[in-house]
């Protein structure tokens, strides 16, 4: 069947199950519990051939400022047939007008060029297990009080009010902050994810921060088979694969519209932050 004679539907709980299968077979890690947060987060539409998901696209919108596009995923038997410009397509209308970033893979990256998304820069993916690891001492559990200052830290990395992906967060993971003068000056986070769980994001005013709010993380869940993203020009891919997280492969960061955003913060994005894949 061509691309064009496929059935574009809104994605709807009733669709979790073959959309899981189609992320697994693409070789992805997710659980349903991943693509139930990702539809309450997002809007998406799925593909259908009869009455099979062959393809998947998920839109979020972060209030007026922009839109990622995550979980681009076609069917291996359908690949090749315009059926990925079509689901993007579909992606870029539930956008608006609003600039939208993606994380691409090497096989998306044409695709994407050709709908006007430029590289802005690049990811790297790391996981395993640790080694143990001692908790910083001045780190702490994040309180409730907490999240006005960690929604406004993420506003300033992020460059948009992510206030419903935080408080998300904040219901399945478990935030860790610093504090400095009585107010919060950076802030980690992990979730349940795949195989295990994933710590982003994290936002600090440098890199030993950074670190510090990585390793609490890390300190916290010994065992524990743990994912990180982290953008390259940060300097701690070599860290991470010190500490035992391999690095297994990463994407390329896209923007489409706006400007790219530039903060003073050092920012590390595991990808659920831009993405939930």
């Amino acid at each position: 069947m061509k691309a064009d004679q496929l059935e574009i539907v809104s994605l709807g709980t009733q669709h979790l199950e073959g959309a899981l299968a189609l992320s697994r077979q693409a070789g992805g890690p997710h659980r349903l519990a991943d693509w139930e947060m990702a539809l309450a987060l997002s809007t998406g539409v799925v593909a259908l051939e009869s009455d099979k998901i062959v393809g998947t696209t998920l839109t979020t919108r972060y209030g007026t400022d922009c839109a990622t596009i995550n979980m681009v995923i076609v069917d291996e038997a359908m690949r090749g047939r315009g059926l990925g410009r079509r689901l993007m397509q579909a992606g870029l209308d539930a956008a608006g007008s609003l600039p939208c970033r993606l994380i691409a893979t090497d096989e998306g990256l044409p695709l994407y060029e050709s709908l006007g998304f430029r590289q802005v820069g690049a990811i790297v993916q790391h996981q395993g297990f640790c080694s143990a690891v001692e908790a910083p001492v001045d780190v702490e559990w994040a309180q409730p009080s907490h999240l006005a200052e960690i929604e406004a830290l993420d506003q300033l990395a992020f460059g948009a009010i992510r206030g419903e992906l935080l408080s998300y967060l904040n219901q399945v993971g478990r935030f860790a902050v610093i504090r400095r003068g009585g107010h919060v000056s950076g802030f980690s986070t992990s979730r349940p994810f795949g195989r295990g769980e994933v710590i982003g994001p994290v936002v600090a005013e440098n890199g030993e921060d950074a670190r510090k709010l990585i390793l609490f993380q890390i300190a916290a869940r010994r065992h524990t088979f743990l994912r990180m993203d982290t953008a390259t020009n940060l300097g701690l891919s070599s860290w991470l694969t010190e500490l035992g997280l391999v690095h297994v492969g990463g994407g390329t960061a896209m923007q489409r519209g706006g400007n790219t955003h530039s903060s003073p913060c050092v920012k590390t994005f595991a990808l659920a932050n831009q993405a939930f894949g």
